[in-house]
């Protein structure tokens, strides 16, 4: 056991201790599965003279995170033992995940599956979390609505959820492809000409840096309401990106490996496909991945300035004036989870593309 194991154990039984100890000021039946959860906790002290599997912090975390949410609305207001239980059953869930990291370190590859499985209790806990703060602490909805109310609203919203995504990803895959696509190509043009490369670079800086709340209502005004606006947002955000990564990435190669090119009386072009863009294969998908969120942000903004009576933009700046808020988480999850596939597509590509550079074969 870590030093931070051994002290993440101390502090969860300890106090599970003090909240079941507090819970006897309330009757016996009452919250009866939370009581529960707390006597184990506070169990788990034996685990510094009988060794606990990393799963029986699992099964406590499990335990903790059903009392609390089935023990909701049983006190009123919540009393100071509820609030110690739901940091007991987050202690647990962080001395699970840490236990479960130690353990799959050694040998990682042969447990993709249960390193998986870090990042879901991790996103578990937080909406376990969530759900007991918002509904037992009685935060207004208009502020902060629960994970459950949100999922109602997805339910219930799925035919416009899904119109709204269509009308925005369209606008999100179109500027991307066009975005990065004459990001690289250009950056292939320039690489031979040094007063284009000074000349291009600093330039997208200053692109970079411009406000997007600035740069969207003028692509309305040019290109209309419909999504191509959107796409030329999107391709003035991913542009530059490309640009720069593409260049710095065909620079990468050594000169000791520029200079074998030519001992084997190599070309431009030659040295280009075998040696310079293989070097820059990091580099441009780094650039791929920062473009995949940049790009449903862009696009998601610009629909704020006008659009027609559909996108997610457009939902979410109008369900706000509403103060409709579960329909807003609702359509921020649908783009949380949109952009998540998207980053994990062009992460899948780049393992099997530049399966040969160290970062990937360490992983």
């Amino acid at each position: 056991m870590s030093q931070l194991q051994f002290y993440l154990a101390l502090v969860v039984g300890g106090l599970c201790a003090a909240a079941f100890a507090l819970s006897f000021t309330t009757p016996f039946e009452a919250g009866l599965l939370l009581k529960a959860f707390l006597a184990l906790g506070t169990l788990s002290l034996i685990r510094f003279f009988i060794p606990l599997g990393l799963w029986a912090d699992g099964a406590f975390a499990v335990l903790g995170a059903v009392a609390l949410l089935t023990s909701i609305g049983v006190f009123t207001p919540a009393p100071p033992f509820f609030w110690m239980a739901l940091i007991a059953a987050w202690l647990f869930a962080w001395l699970f995940v840490e236990r479960l990291s130690k353990a799959i370190a050694p040998g990682y590859a042969d447990n993709a599956g249960l390193g998986l499985l870090i990042p879901v209790v991790f996103g578990l806990t937080i909406l376990v979390a969530w759900e007991v703060i918002t509904r037992a602490g009685n935060v207004p909805q208009v502020i902060l609505p629960p994970p459950s109310m949100i999922w109602a609203r997805i339910t219930n919203s799925v035919p416009t959820l899904l119109a709204d995504f269509q009308q925005t990803f369209k606008a999100v895959l179109i500027g991307y492809a066009l975005g990065c696509g004459l990001g690289f190509v250009v950056a292939i043009l320039i690489d031979r000409s040094p007063f284009l490369k000074s000349g291009l670079l600093p330039l997208g800086n200053f692109v970079s840096a411009l406000p997007i709340v600035g740069v969207a209502p003028i692509m309305v005004m040019w290109f209309g309401f419909d999504w191509q606006s959107k796409a030329a947002v999107v391709v003035i955000m991913t542009f530059f990106p490309m640009l720069v990564n593409s260049v710095a990435g065909l620079n990468a190669s050594s000169t000791i490996e520029r200079d074998l090119m030519r001992t084997y009386a190599a070309g431009y072009w030659q040295t280009l496909m075998k040696l310079r863009l293989p070097a820059a294969g990091p580099f441009i998908f780094n650039a791929l991945k920062i473009n995949s969120t940049l790009a449903l942000i862009g696009a998601i903004v610009a629909e704020f300035f006008g659009t027609p009576i559909v996108g997610m933009g457009f939902r979410i700046s109008t369900e706000v004036g509403r103060m409709n808020v579960d329909m807003v988480w609702a359509e921020i999850a649908v783009a949380a989870v949109a952009g998540s596939v998207f980053y994990g597509v062009i992460s899948l590509m780049e393992r099997g593309v530049t399966f040969w550079h160290p970062s990937v074969r360490g992983a």
